[in-house]
């Protein structure tokens, strides 16, 4: 049986993400997470933190294909690439790949259906859902999420000479 370096990846992930662990200096990550949430409005917790969703099409990324990179809006890891970004018509900004590592996925039986929740592998806030055998691109995958979960870095241009 083969297995790709994401498939162990999203595995590991989803073990990590079941348990709380200590840190080095003894903060539990609930404690070390709780820092990364400080500065989000009443609404970036309603999503990020207590795993919300925004109403359809009116995230500010849903139409936004500029080049660049998508960084979690708690921590600021880089999460997506734009040029892993499509057009889905499902009303929030859609992917089919993300940053090697930067995303866990996990379970989610709310809602009375099964998804899969995808998180920031560093703060484990809450992004969105992946869904997968939709065939709307070659990856087969569409990572919805949330445009209040995430914020925008363009490339920068190298200088001319």
């Amino acid at each position: 049986m083969n297995f790709k370096r994401s498939d162990l990846m999203r595995c590991i992930g989803i073990f990590l993400a079941g348990f709380l662990s200590l840190n080095l200096v003894g903060q539990t990550d609930m404690e070390i997470k709780k820092d990364f949430f400080e500065g989000l409005n009443s609404e970036e917790k309603r999503v990020i933190v207590d795993k919300g969703t925004e109403r359809p099409f009116s995230g500010e990324y849903c139409d936004h294909y500029e080049r660049g990179t998508y960084v979690c809006k708690a921590c600021g890891t880089p999460l997506y690439k734009s040029t892993d970004k499509f057009k889905s018509g499902c009303g929030w900004p859609s992917f089919d790949d993300e940053i090697e590592g930067a995303i866990i996925r996990v379970r989610d039986g709310s809602g009375g259906m099964i998804r899969t929740e995808i998180t920031c592998a560093k703060c484990l806030g809450h992004l969105g859902h992946v869904f997968e055998g939709e065939m709307l691109t070659e990856n087969n995958t569409r990572h919805c999420v949330n445009s209040i979960s995430i914020v925008f870095q363009a490339d920068k241009s190298p200088p001319l000479d």
